[in-house]
């Protein structure tokens, strides 16, 4: 559900689960949201329903709870296979006319979707949607390829899937990262 958060329901019957373990397992699942699946990266806008579970008059500890609610988004997250999502930037270029096809295929590189262009003024107005990774460096390339006439501002627009060949690469590096420190 993008950009409603977490939810957590209990829609347990009887006393499969004590009534007093259920924010234990909340924890457990919040906790194992927060250092995610993918990559260690936190999983957002996810909905969890606790529909059953069992309860040993022995071996049942609030810490048990906790366990068993942080295994199950595990096993449950990579069953729905999660995606990473990127931040994006809601980007405004205002160049010269002179310059709007360099400007246009900078940002075309930089996997931006030009949403529009208008006139202000002498000069022409860009919009476009862009990954703010993308965006680094971008201030010092468009005044190279606009002689320092073009001029932009952003802002975040919202998040996005990152694309398959980039979240894979991501994943790889930080896999091999992590791999690295266990070293």
């Amino acid at each position: 559900n993008p950009g409603e958060g977490f939810e957590f329901s209990s829609k347990i019957k009887g006393a499969s689960i004590p009534t007093e373990f259920i924010p234990s397992v909340e924890k457990g699942i919040v906790e194992a949201l927060a250092s995610g699946i993918k990559a260690g990266y936190p999983m957002v806008d996810v909905k969890v329903e606790l529909i059953d579970g069992s309860s040993h008059d022995v071996d049942s500890s609030e810490m048990a709870f906790k366990i068993a609610g942080s295994m199950a988004i595990q096993e449950g997250a990579k069953r729905a296979k999660p995606v990473l999502l990127e931040p994006v930037m809601d980007v405004e270029v205002v160049t010269p006319e002179d310059f709007l096809g360099d400007v246009i295929g900078d940002l075309s590189r930089r996997r931006g979707k030009v949403e529009g262009q208008e006139q202000r003024g002498n000069a022409l107005v860009v919009n476009a949607i862009v990954p703010l990774s993308e965006m680094f460096g971008y201030v010092g390339d468009l005044r190279s390829a606009t002689q320092g006439r073009a001029s932009y501002t952003m802002q975040f627009a919202r998040y996005e899937e990152v694309p398959t060949s980039i979240a894979e690469e991501i994943v790889e590096s930080t896999a091999g990262a992590t791999a690295g420190a266990r070293a």
